[in-house]
């Protein structure tokens, strides 16, 4: 198959987040900001330039959590110094269920009477009285999909009657999961692993579409699971002038207009490649050919 060289028409650029809260589909995630890489010691004044650049290039949705940390070194702390006051327009999700212990290890799940600790730590952490958005995050770093999470679930349902929490979300989830916690209360997002090479859980993006829930892939970049080395992707990146990240974020944007990308990273000069993908308009063919890369 060629590449038309006619672009097809741009992907909205933002999203209806609960119905209620516009946020850009083009988003920044937190997770990398405290790891240190190669052994080196960590750059906090790095990390804060990231968080504060990426709001100027445009993020209004910024991805953390509690346990993204790295030592004595925390996402949550790096971005309520970079950033606080935040800014009127943006919108912080954090997650709640992956219980860490110092040293990093993941060793458990927070059962429904932990969530409520979990949510409060994360208001301290960001400095802030309501959280934007709360996913539930079930399974650890296992295949998504496991026992049920309704009881869970509702806690948060719970706490956002409370006034804590604006929008719910589910992450890591099956589609049944989903299903249950949809019966529990709406769902405004789910972040499941997804993207131009990993398009397993295709079918659970065209139900958040259907639906109008924000899909916010982890890994859509590859992340520590994988690369982006594919001759389809590299043949379109080449054709564009971009990189393979641009495409890769640029095709979840063409692929569903539910996706929301939330790449992360810790390099100012990768954040600036990674936010101008939101200009990067694929073609028709461009997005067939994208689509059959992972087969």
């Amino acid at each position: 198959m060629t590449p038309s060289s006619a672009p097809g028409p741009a992907p909205r650029r933002d999203f209806p987040l609960g119905g209620t809260t516009t946020i850009p589909r083009l988003g920044f995630g937190a997770m990398q900001l405290p790891v240190a890489r190669n052994g080196s010691a960590h750059d906090r004044n790095a990390a804060l330039a990231v968080a504060r650049r990426a709001v100027e290039l445009g993020a209004r949705h910024l991805d953390t959590a509690a346990f993204y940390f790295s030592g004595d070194v925390r996402a949550n702390d790096l971005l309520r110094e970079a950033l606080y006051p935040y800014p009127a327009d943006l919108t912080i999700a954090t997650k709640v269920g992956p219980l860490r212990n110092p040293d990093g290890e993941m060793y458990g799940e927070a059962t429904a009477g932990q969530l409520r600790p979990e949510v409060e730590r994360n208001l301290r952490e960001l400095g802030v009285d309501v959280l934007d958005l709360v996913y539930l995050r079930v399974g650890r770093l296992s295949a998504k999909g496991g026992p049920p999470l309704g009881e869970r679930f509702a806690v948060l349902a719970a706490l956002r009657d409370e006034g804590l929490i604006r929008h719910l979300g589910v992450s890591n989830v099956s589609a049944g999961q989903l299903a249950e916690a949809r019966a529990v209360a709406p769902v405004a997002a789910v972040q499941n692993r997804f993207g131009v090479l990993d398009q397993e859980d295709v079918a659970l993006v065209d139900t958040c579409a259907a639906a109008g829930i924000a899909y916010m892939p982890f890994f859509a970049l590859g992340g520590s699971h994988g690369t982006l080395a594919d001759d389809h992707l590299r043949a379109v990146a080449e054709r564009h002038g971009a990189t393979a990240h641009q495409v890769a974020l640029a095709w979840g944007l063409a692929r569903s207009p539910s996706i929301v990308q939330i790449p992360g990273t810790a390099s100012l000069s990768h954040l600036e490649q990674n936010m101008a993908a939101s200009d990067l308009v694929l073609d028709p063919a461009d997005v067939a050919l994208l689509g059959a890369a992972a087969g």
